[in-house]
């Protein structure tokens, strides 16, 4: 099951969402260089699973299930954090909101569509919005404790809106797929009632 790297990586990905939430509560300047460490670890194992996947010829089903999930976990879990430790703004928490409903509506898109046996490739845009993001969270975990000469918590906060913008483009797309197949699935007929019993 997670004998090779890439599975191994994806599952490290998960286990650092504990240390980087409790990294939060170290004193000072710490709260903010030590989760963005750890976060930007779990970012480049993002891309390396992945890569080496493919590369290996190591694609797995557990792979394909695991690696979106992580993804949206840590995107979760960093969100809330920067929200409870008051380090996105009260209007910057719409754009969190959007990307948090955005991950879980293609969450369930994709279970629909795999239970059709229908595979949604990731797209490119997709795919600069996740690092948008990445890069967006990064910054709002440093926030005030960047350099002062730089408005670090603004150029998160718009990066968290770009994000927010490119994820509901990229979200319509999945929900149109998902609307097309829910369209073509044949209706069912309706079971006859048993003998003896009427219609409830």
């Amino acid at each position: 099951m997670l004998n090779g790297l890439p599975n191994i990586l994806t599952v490290s990905r998960i286990l650092a969402i504990p240390a980087i939430c409790a990294a939060f509560f170290l004193p000072g300047a710490w709260s903010a260089w030590i989760p963005l460490a750890l976060f930007a670890a779990a970012g480049i194992t993002d891309w390396f699973d992945g890569y080496l996947a493919r590369k290996w010829g190591q694609m797995s089903d557990l792979g394909r299930f695991l690696d979106p999930v992580a993804d949206k976990l840590l995107v979760a879990a960093v969100i809330l954090m920067l929200i409870a430790f008051e380090r996105i703004d009260r209007i910057t928490c719409l754009a969190a909101v959007v990307i948090m409903c955005r991950e879980i509506t293609v969450t369930g898109l994709r279970e629909f569509l795999a239970e059709l046996r229908v595979k949604v490739p990731v797209s490119r845009l997709a795919k600069w919005k996740t690092t948008v993001q990445l890069i967006a969270l990064a910054i709002l975990i440093v926030g005030d404790y960047g350099p002062a000469e730089l408005p670090v918590r603004l150029l998160g906060e718009i990066g968290l809106w770009l994000a927010a913008i490119l994820t509901i483009y990229t979200g319509w797309d999945y929900l149109q797929t998902g609307l097309r197949h829910m369209a073509s699935e044949p209706a069912k007929a309706p079971a006859a009632p048993a003998q003896g019993k009427g219609a409830e």
